[in-house]
Order: C-alpha cells, then sequence, then structure tokens
C-alpha cells in the first residue's frame, strides 16, 4: 500500500485503484511513538471478520512515530490488514483536524473507526461497533471506556458510561462536549461526507465539538454500544487540553440559544449563582428578555429578590460607540432588567440547568425528581 513520505496524498494512483473494504481505522499521529506499539498490537487482535485498513495519517511527527507504524506493516497486512501511511515534513503540525481529514482522504472503508494513537481498542470493538454502525448509518456511534491512569477524570469518566440512550442527545449542551466522545467514534463514510470535514483551524479549535453539532444539525442520531470496548489515556499531552474553556463555553451557549432558547417563549435558569449568571450575560437579548426567573436553593441568594445585569462601563460605552452613538448618560438613563430570584419549589418551567451533575450529592438530581420534570422537555442541563 502506498507510503507517500513527505508528499500530502499517496501517490501514482493506488488510491483510485484500491478496493473498498468494510472498515477503515483512521488514525492520526503525532510524536505518539512511545504509544503506538501497544495501540497498532490491539489492532491486530481485532475478532471483526470482514475486511479492514488502517490508515495513517502524520502531522509532523518529530519523534519516530512513522517508523514505528512501518514496522508494524508486515504483521498486520499478514492479518488482512491493509496499511495505508501518509503525512507531512512542515516544521509545524497542522492539527488534529487536518490530519484527521487526510487521514480519511486516503482510506476507502465503507465505516469509519476513529482511533486515537494513544489509546487502546478491545478486541471486540470493530465488529460491536460495525453491528451498530450498520443499523444505524446516520448515527455517531460510541463506546463505553475505562480510563488510565486509573481514577483520573472520574466524574467524566462515569458520565461517559452511564447516561442513557435519551440522553446522549438532551445532554449535548452540557461542559463534559460530545455525550459519545470523539476517541469512541465510529460512522459510516457516507454520513462522514454528509457532515464533515472536520475544522481545519489547528491548536485550540475544538474540531470534534464542531463536528457534533453539525451531525445533530443535519438530523444525526447518537448511540452507543454499551460495552468497554476503549482503553481512554488521559496525559497532560493530550491535544483536547490546548482548547480553552472560554472557547467551549462560547460554542455550547450558542448551540443552545440556536436549538433550544429559540424554541420557547420564556424560561427560568436554575442557579443565581455565579455559573447561571455568566450564562445570562452571554445570552443575546432577545434570549436575556425570556428569562423569568432565576432560581436557587440557597436562601441567601433568594432573600435578595433579584438580579440586576450590571454591564461593566468599559463594555457600555464600546457598544454605544459603535452601536447606538448614545452618550453613556444616555444609556444610564435606561432601566436595568431586574430578574427575580425564587426557591426553585416556587419557580416555573422550563428550566436550564446550571449546576454541575454528579457534585451535590444527589440533591439536585433529587429536587429535579420531586417536580416531575422531563429531561429534554421540561429542563436542560448546560453545566
Amino acid at each position: 500500500m502506498a507510503d507517500c513520505a513527505a508528499a500530502e496524498t499517496p501517490t501514482g494512483g493506488e488510491e483510485a485503484e484500491r478496493t473498498a473494504v468494510d472498515v477503515s481505522i483512521v488514525m492520526p499521529v503525532y510524536n505518539a511513538s512511545c504509544w503506538l506499539d501497544e495501540c497498532l498490537q490491539a489492532i491486530l487482535h481485532q475478532d471483526f471478520t470482514g475486511s479492514m485498513e488502517l490508515s495513517v495519517y502524520d502531522d509532523a511527527s518529530t519523534d519516530d512515530s512513522r517508523a514505528v507504524v512501518e514496522r508494524w506493516r508486515e504483521r498486520l497486512e499478514a492479518r488482512g490488514i491493509s496499511v495505508v501511511i501518509c503525512g507531512h515534513n512542515a516544521a509545524h503540525p497542522k492539527g488534529v483536524g487536518y490530519a484527521k481529514n487526510k487521514a480519511i482522504s486516503q482510506s476507502c472503508g465503507q465505516y469509519l473507526c476513529f482511533q486515537d494513537a494513544d489509546d487502546v481498542m478491545l478486541p471486540q470493538r470493530v465488529r460491536l461497533q460495525y453491528e451498530a454502525s450498520v443499523l444505524h448509518p446516520d448515527s455517531l456511534i460510541g463506546c463505553g471506556v475505562r480510563r488510565i491512569p486509573e481514577g483520573s477524570t472520574e466524574r467524566y469518566t462515569r458520565w461517559i458510561n452511564t447516561i442513557t440512550q435519551d440522553q446522549l442527545t438532551t445532554q449535548v449542551y452540557t461542559s463534559h462536549g460530545p455525550t459519545v466522545v470523539m476517541p469512541t467514534w465510529f460512522c459510516s463514510r457516507s454520513w462522514f461526507q454528509r457532515v464533515g470535514p472536520f475544522d481545519e483551524g489547528g491548536k485550540g479549535v475544538p474540531e470534534d465539538l464542531l463536528f457534533f453539532y453539525q451531525s445533530l444539525r443535519r438530523g444525526g442520531g447518537v448511540a452507543r454500544v454499551d460495552h468497554c470496548l476503549l482503553v481512554y489515556r488521559y496525559h497532560e499531552k493530550a491535544a483536547t487540553h490546548s482548547v480553552l474553556e472560554e472557547t467551549i463555553w462560547n460554542l455550547r451557549v450558542d448551540f443552545l440559544q440556536e436549538r433550544v432558547l429559540s424554541q420557547w417563549e420564556s424560561f427560568t435558569i436554575w442557579n443565581a449563582g455565579k455559573q447561571g449568571r455568566k450564562l445570562y450575560r452571554c445570552l443575546n437579548p432577545a434570549n436575556q428578555k425570556k428569562v423569568k426567573a432565576f432560581c436557587d436553593v440557597d436562601e441567601n441568594k433568594i432573600q435578595k429578590g433579584f438580579y440586576t445585569y450590571e454591564e461593566s462601563k468599559c463594555l457600555v460605552q464600546c457598544r454605544l460607540f459603535i452601536f447606538h452613538y448614545r452618550s453613556p448618560e444616555e444609556h444610564e438613563e435606561r432601566p436595568k432588567p431586574k430578574i427575580p430570584v425564587l426557591h426553585y419549589k416556587e419557580a416555573s418551567s422550563p428550566f436550564i440547568i446550571c449546576v454541575k451533575l454528579d457534585m451535590t450529592g444527589g440533591v439536585l438530581e433529587e429536587n429535579l425528581k420531586s417536580l416531575q420534570l422531563r429531561e429534554g422537555a421540561d429542563y436542560f442541563h448546560f453545566n
């Protein structure tokens, strides 16, 4: 199979002549030499009986990652797994989104199994996710994971493995990100082509979250194989650490406004504290007007009676100069909105919940249950 060295795509017309396979394992690589042996050994041991290929794109690694993959070529091909290796040798990597797109474009599988070079797939992964994807060709298919080192990101890992099938759709606005995490994704090529490609903005761009949202916009489904099929490694060099929390926050707010708040005439923000107030401040003016109340369990917040949105003087003046051409004095005469702060039992749905899940010893969950509310209709979790 093609090895394009420093070129951008396989050469010699081989890509067009290759016969399609059932599954392409798509693996972007950047300085992953220390993990690749374990990763590739696991690919070798897949129990899937259909045809497979491994498509690797090396994003300017400065270690011997590409050489490690080459050393595995003979064993993989002896197992019937064809291998395509490509990459570039530019001074700097072009980013995860770019590398994924290149690995996909040089592959020929009818289905795509995304694999991070630092993770390890269990023997049943390709088979079980392939079976699920055949049944749901317009969906992103995830799976259960085991996080290593043990105990790292404990709440996040529990959420990945335990949210229900319905919550895979309703909890897409939380700070955890995609409800099926990118290292577990499996989908049909036809669905990827309808949704993609990945954003190629490079470092600091959450290409997985952007793709996930776009898949939902296109009407795509979300499903999870309820077996642990991936050992999901946590380490400080992971690309996800380059994405700023504020970037994720802004994308989530925009998606919430687009998909939920645009459909509601009014709503309550559950949390009169820092996170609830921040959400209010980040809403567009039309959705700010829809906020009928904040609610909380904290008597100190409730006794204040209301929340008044105070913009900073600098922000006010900037907005006046750019948009309104009014003086600060004219603006100061305009009444500031006063939003009531209520006990949650006195508030009315629908709610946007700005309290973190799994952080109150079950109190939040019990309070929601006591009101007999339906997630995805009467409330959505945001934090």
